[in-house]
């Protein structure tokens, strides 16, 4: 398995583990959803324990037992609409370092959440545009009102894909939220969630801080 794409950068990227980031528009029903979280979960950890995925150090990961993930919750899990920005014009992406790598506003995710209208913007790294099977790859960092209060307070990162074409439909599911890997270590450049993707409600799903 390779490393996730968003988990952080060193110097160059690395490939992604592509079956971890579902493409499906279909809504899947809780017990699909339970399974999938799991196996999330199972890949994440995983990838945590490997030296070569890994952005712990060596005493970390040897006393690494699991990330911390809140439980499950069915309800995280909902169906955006992608409205594409076909206007946005690439731009240098902010990072928790003086490296800013190019990148353009995709579109938004729109959706409802706890019966209030909800939207969050998707970027496209440009420089994976040049990698074949990676010009679908979209990034979703966000904040939330859990950050500093359970998760981590520079918030996380969720991974999709494009859906297929003539679709406009995708799930979206926040028990995939992810810590960027600058949350475990300094040696990182990860891009920072921007003031547009601000959700005010606390999305308590996902990983965890244990900070």
């Amino acid at each position: 398995m390779k490393k996730r794409l968003f988990l952080g950068w060193l110097v160059l990227i690395a490939g992604v583990a592509q079956a971890q980031i579902p493409t499906t528009t279909a809504h899947l029903d809780a017990t699909a959803h339970q399974q999938s979280v799991l196996k999330f979960q199972a890949d994440l950890n995983a990838e945590f324990r490997n030296p070569q995925e890994s952005p712990l150090s060596a005493a970390e990961r040897r006393a690494f037992t699991g990330l911390p993930f809140y439980p499950a919750d069915y309800h995280y899990y909902v169906e955006a609409t992608l409205v594409r920005d076909s206007t946005s014009q690439p731009f240098e992406m902010p990072t928790s370092t003086a490296r800013r790598p190019p990148y353009r506003k995709y579109g938004e995710l729109r959706f409802v959440l706890d019966g209030q209208p909800q939207h969050l913007s998707i970027y496209q790294d440009l420089s994976l545009l040049k990698r074949p099977g990676f010009d679908d790859y979209l990034l979703l960092p966000f904040t939330d009102g859990s950050n500093g209060h359970g998760s981590y307070g520079g918030g996380r990162y969720l991974d999709l894909r494009l859906p297929p074409a003539g679709s406009r439909v995708m799930q979206l599911d926040f028990n995939r939220a992810y810590n960027p890997s600058c949350a475990y270590s300094s040696s990182y450049s990860c891009p920072v969630p921007p003031p547009e993707n601000r959700l005010l409600v606390p999305i308590p799903v996902g990983v965890r801080s244990n900070h």
